[in-house]
């Protein structure tokens, strides 16, 4: 490790201050993604024109990407585990099943998003269809920043070698990535099953 990597920069609460900067940041986008199902939730019958919730959801190929999604979360404990531990082979392993888990899941979402356009639910098709693609495509944009995140902490890894551990850096990255992957189970819940009850 070098210097600055050993300087601990706390605030008056005794937390890191990069740590406590994400929990701000998390916080704020507990309002944007609140704000966001609102609208979703007050829009998703709405609409003169296209298909609807129920006549193009593929409830399937949704929990799939969402177990991949919770696959990636696990990952991340491993991976900062093994970053604690000084274990370089395992931390790189795990940190590239994050990235490989958030690539499957855009994936999966590209899919999704390709699928509802052919069957004619585009974001200006109706009120239902803009709220639905503002809602996850928001959540997919943050999953992209989370993918570049963790893609640069690995190929930091391998530019920096045997001697670095950023296990503050990597929690940090870990916060964020598991606030997105809550998010996401709040959206599969109110988006996709609440159509079915």
């Amino acid at each position: 490790m070098s210097a600055h990597e050993d300087v601990v920069h706390s605030t008056v609460t005794g937390v890191d201050n990069r740590k406590l900067s994400m929990w701000v940041l998390i916080a704020s986008e507990c309002f944007l993604f609140g704000s966001l199902i609102v609208n979703y939730l007050i829009n998703r019958d709405r609409g003169l024109a296209g298909p609807t919730a129920r006549q193009i959801y593929d409830i399937d190929i949704t929990t799939l990407s969402t177990f991949d999604l919770l696959m990636s979360s696990v990952a991340m404990v491993l991976a900062l585990h093994a970053c604690q531990n000084r274990e370089l082979q395992k931390f790189r392993f795990w940190t590239g099943m994050v990235v490989l888990g958030g690539v499957i899941f855009l994936g999966f979402q590209f899919y999704e998003f390709s699928h509802f356009v052919h069957l004619g639910l585009g974001l200006t098709t109706n009120v239902f269809g803009s709220s639905f693609y503002l809602l996850t495509g928001c959540h997919g944009a943050h999953v992209f920043l989370g993918v570049l995140w963790m893609s640069s902490i690995l190929a930091t890894s391998f530019v920096r070698g045997e001697n670095w551990f950023p296990s503050l850096p990597l929690e940090v990255a870990g916060l964020y990535w598991h606030f997105v992957d809550v998010v996401w189970i709040i959206i599969f819940t109110v988006v996709y099953l609440f159509v079915y009850i």
